[in-house]
């Protein structure tokens, strides 16, 4: 399980207006993170998590409409990922193996980032909502598409990316995924 003292993100909040300095900064950001993916460069992707990650990503599922606050598992419920900064570096380090098959040929993957939401500016922390397209090509044949929205937290950094993730929480579309292997991130 994560640390408990880890927040959850803020909700976006239509009364905060972002400078468009600001809002070009965080998209650049996310470009950045979704190069790094795409080139497979994970231990440079590893440099923008922060010590403290809470990375989860839980499962959903198809409710009537009355029941819509329990779609999402909540953090003791099941989730594909829940991750903190450790794991992430294991799985990498797995994935990154010659005996891991499972990515033998590697995967190729085009992370599309749009619709870039700051909900709040704290001065150390933001509240950022953004959606994603991920696809993931395998082998000759095997194409996967994942689409949701990322619930993130990012602190304020020295250094050339200027952010680090704090806390990612991946929203998918899907509540059956198709994808006989999740060796992407998100």
């Amino acid at each position: 399980m994560p640390p408990s003292d880890v927040a959850d993100a803020p909700p976006v909040a239509a009364a905060f207006r972002s400078t468009p300095a600001l809002q070009h900064e965080i998209e650049q950001f996310y470009y950045l993170e979704a190069e790094l993916l795409d080139d497979r460069r994970f231990h440079d992707w590893l440099t923008l998590l922060a010590a403290d990650l809470h990375y989860w990503m839980p499962v959903r599922s198809t409710l009537q409409r009355r029941e819509n606050a329990g779609e999402f598992e909540d953090e003791h419920g099941a989730a594909y990922f829940d991750d903190i900064k450790p794991t992430m570096e294991m799985r990498i380090r797995k994935l990154l193996q010659p005996s891991a098959w499972s990515e033998d040929p590697p995967s190729r993957t085009r992370h599309t980032i749009s619709n870039v939401r700051i909900g709040s500016d704290d001065g150390a922390t933001l509240a950022v909502k953004s959606h994603f397209i991920v696809y993931q090509t395998r082998a000759e044949r095997r194409a996967d598409l994942f689409v949701g929205e990322r619930e993130d937290v990012l602190r304020r950094v020295e250094g050339a990316a200027g952010y680090e993730i704090v806390r990612r929480r991946i929203l998918i579309d899907q509540t059956t995924l198709l994808a006989p292997l999740l060796t992407n991130f998100f």
